[in-house]
């Protein structure tokens, strides 16, 4: 039996079995499901589970977090459940089926892009390095490649690295959507690069190069500018498509035998051709015309506004799988105004939901089990990474997404209206201050300041009040913290007698005004009108019901009966409010365990009765001891169940 045995034996029963399932791997920290139904997935009764951090969906998979220990609970549930494991990419093929149109979209874009993301890191350490050694005044009024051939030099050829990563990315970009989708890769490598050939004008150099002065191909009967595409993003994704649908083609029509002759010849030259004389031209205007709408947007009468529209959003955009677009959009920006507006906003936003996710910390440094996601949350997230703190944290609770997309607002109000600028995009979170161009460092320095600041206190103020002592604490210390049990006698399941669960005034069912109680058509017992504000185990035994409203309870006791609380009246329409649960479906209570705290005045303010059935659903027959007086909990002799 392994470790988690147990623990994937309750997931694979709260996910909907195994026949919900239709796929199932694992990352580095959670377990991914593609689920036939996701509506059956129990999310209370998985996020119970001793194992599970936390759960959310993204991109049609449903993710449980588990944690550093996920590959060794991966192996046990697949021990249990009998399913075979299947690759990432699998999962990620099935979830297909679960998105939308435009999901799909965001998701192959995100997967071309996601491959190229180290270089783009790397290349953006690079550049902030050089702008460290060779843009600002260190020694003396001087850079340190003024004072030193040693900086120099250094400076020269870490261009080496920086170019092949900004300049030559449509190499990249053109082999990862040939890997993405399936077909020859080395052909994509092979039309990226020449989309950005030496033999052609440098793509940065167009805007400043007069157009009698740009090299062309002559025809004869036609002329095709000689235009390298460098930085160009749109274009070599559309350029390397071509080359992909090309290639389906032939090797769908072409037969086998000449097959590795026609297919690389017929696909690659027609792509190159259409590359450069239709498809990079049409990517080009594309990219320029976002590029010049975005620049205008961040540079305009109204950029404040639009700064603070995109850095509020930006969060629920990256989860809706939207952001992936963004990357496009700076890197055109980059190679267009040489520099980019958008990116300093985004690095920001992930500095805001981390913040959110420090006050979350702070607030459950208590909660062991809630730290175990906050921690490796938090650092991820300011280190650029958002989705654990996204999904794992913030969105959980909600009050921190907001005060965190709050956070991020501000924050992007003073980097676009200081007009800070960054020189690449990858390095995001509190590192992404190595991508911003120098002369901006001082206000970009400021916007993560308040991007730290302003969700971290807010997230503290909000935290203090929405939170219960069970989010606070953790639920085991929240219940020894509130003494959760009855001071009663303690005996044997099978020997219990039934306590009165609240302290209150009495009722038989039948002298209530609810008519669907009073009928006794789900069963007999008695009403008490709730006189305190908590609520207990009648009998010890299983929670099987927990109405997500938290006013109602259902028990099946140990001694074999099921019971119902019903709290109040109506009170379904307060969706919670009012109500603190002490447990889940799936505990074990005892005889005498706190279930629920209820605050009576937002009840009463409401306008709701606080009259409360207490029905026994298994049809017992029972002869009521007490009513129309006064009753506490934990009180015997209410009632006599007869056999």
């Amino acid at each position: 039996m392994g470790k988690f045995t147990k623990d994937a034996e309750d997931l694979l029963k709260y996910v909907g079995g195994k026949e919900n399932i239709n796929a199932v791997s694992h990352c580095v920290t959670r377990m991914r499901f593609v689920l036939v139904d996701p509506s059956k997935a129990d999310i209370d009764a998985i996020e119970a589970i001793p194992s599970a951090k936390g759960t959310f969906t993204q991109s049609g998979q449903f993710q449980v977090i588990i944690g550093n220990e996920v590959s060794e609970f991966y192996n046990d549930f697949v021990a249990v459940s009998g399913i075979e494991g299947v690759s990432k990419a699998a999962v990620k093929n099935a979830a297909k089926s679960n998105q939308t149109i435009l999901q799909k979209i965001m998701g192959d874009l995100g997967e071309i892009f996601a491959p190229i993301i180290p270089a783009l890191i790397c290349g953006g350490l690079i550049l902030g390095f050089r702008n460290v050694i060779g843009d600002i005044a260190l020694v003396n009024g001087k850079t340190l490649t003024q004072t030193s051939q040693f900086w120099m030099g250094t400076y020269n050829f870490l261009w080496l690295i920086g170019e092949a990563v900004f300049h030559m990315l449509p190499v990249g970009i053109c082999w990862s959507v040939t890997k993405k989708m399936g077909t020859t890769q080395i052909l994509g490598i092979i039309l990226g690069l020449t989309l950005v050939s030496g033999q052609l004008l440098n793509g940065f150099s167009v805007a400043t190069t007069a157009a009698n002065k740009i090299p062309v191909w002559n025809f004869g009967f036609a002329k095709v500018k000689m235009i390298g595409y460098q930085g160009q993003v749109i274009a070599a994704i559309m350029a390397a498509f071509v080359l992909v649908y090309l290639e389906k083609f032939w090797r769908k029509v072409c037969p086998a035998v000449i097959s590795m002759i026609v297919v690389p010849f017929m696909s690659l030259v027609p792509a190159v051709i259409l590359a450069h004389t239709v498809v990079g031209p049409i990517g080009w205007t594309i990219g320029d015309g976002i590029a010049t709408v975005v620049k205008a947007g961040l540079s305009g009468s109204f950029r404040v506004v639009f700064a603070a529209i995109f850095g509020a959003l930006y969060a629920p955009i990256v989860m809706t799988g939207l952001h992936h677009m963004t990357n496009a959009i700076d890197m055109t920006l980059i190679q267009k105004y040489k520099g980019t507006i958008l990116w300093p906003m985004i690095a920001l936003s992930n500095i805001a939901q981390g913040s959110a996710v420090l006050g979350m910390s702070v607030l459950q440094r208590k909660n062991d089990r809630a730290q175990q996601v906050n921690i490796p949350a938090l650092i991820s997230c300011y280190l650029g990474v958002t989705e654990p703190a996204l999904f794992g944290v913030n969105l959980k609770y909600v009050f921190p997404l907001v005060c965190g997309m709050i956070g991020s607002a501000c924050a992007a109000v003073i980097s676009v209206g200081s007009g800070t600028m960054a020189t690449s995009i990858g390095v995001g979170g509190i590192p992404g201050i190595l991508s911003i161009k120098p002369q901006f460092w001082g206000t970009f320095a400021l916007a993560m300041l308040v991007a730290i600041v302003i969700p971290f206190v807010l997230t503290l103020i909000v935290g203090k009040k929405k939170l219960s002592a069970e989010d606070l604490l953790g639920k085991q210390a929240a219940k020894e913290a509130a003494g959760t049990a009855l001071d009663i006698e303690k005996v044997a399941p099978e020997n219990e007698e039934f306590i009165a669960p609240m302290t209150g005034h009495c009722y038989k069912i039948e002298d209530i005004d609810d008519q669907a109680f009073a009928s006794k058509a789900m069963g007999d017992g008695i009403a008490i009108e709730l006189t305190d504000g908590k609520v207990y185990a009648p009998f010890s035994g299983e929670i099987v019901m927990t109405f997500p409203t938290k006013h109602a309870y259902g028990l099946k006791t140990d001694n074999g009966k099921e019971i119902l609380i019903h709290i109040g009246m109506d009170t379904v329409e307060l969706d919670g409010v009012g109500f603190t649960s002490h447990v889940e479906m799936g505990d074990h209570v005892s005889q005498g365990d706190l279930l629920v705290d209820v605050d009576l005045d937002k009840i009463k303010s409401a306008g709701k009765s606080l009259v409360s059935p207490v029905v026994f659903t298994d049809k017992s027959n029972m002869e009521i001891l007490k009513y129309n007086t006064d009753v506490k909990a934990g009180e015997k002799d209410i009632l006599k169940l007869e056999d």
